[in-house]
C-alpha cells in the first residue's frame, strides 16, 4: 500500500484552529470595548449638576421649619421649571423632619433624603 501524505490535512486543521482562536479573541476585544463605552456613557449621563441645582434651590427656600417648603407655592413652580428646561420630573415632600427629594429625567431616577438635625 502506498503511504498517504498527511501534511495537507495538518495544514488545513491548523488553519481552522488559528481562525477560531482569532475569532474568539475578536469577540473578547469587542465586548471589552463595549463595556468601557457603556460605563463611561452612564457616568456622563448622570445629571449631577441638575440634582445639585434642585437641592440648593430647595434649601434656599427652606426656612426654619421643614413644613414651610411643601406648603409654599414654590413647589409647582419648581416642578414646571425642571420639566420645561431639563425634561425632568421632580418632587419633594417632608415627613416629620425628613425631607425627601425625587428626580427622574427618563434615564436616571434619583431619590434623596435629608433629616433635620437639632
Amino acid at each position: 500500500m502506498a503511504k498517504l501524505n498527511e501534511e495537507g490535512q495538518w495544514i488545513v486543521m491548523m488553519g481552522f484552529i488559528v481562525s477560531i482562536i482569532i475569532f474568539i479573541l475578536a469577540i473578547i476585544v469587542a465586548e471589552s470595548a463595549l463595556v468601557g463605552k457603556t460605563t463611561s456613557e452612564s457616568v456622563l449621563e448622570f445629571p449631577k449638576t441638575d440634582i445639585q441645582d434642585l437641592r440648593s434651590l430647595i434649601f434656599q427656600l427652606k426656612s426654619n421649619d421643614w413644613d414651610d417648603i411643601v406648603k409654599q407655592s414654590y413647589k409647582e413652580d419648581i416642578q414646571v421649571l425642571f420639566f420645561d428646561r431639563k425634561n425632568a420630573i421632580v418632587s419633594y415632600y417632608n415627613d416629620s423632619r425628613i425631607l425627601f427629594i425625587h428626580y427622574n429625567n427618563g434615564i436616571t431616577s434619583y431619590n434623596e433624603m435629608h433629616e433635620e438635625q437639632y
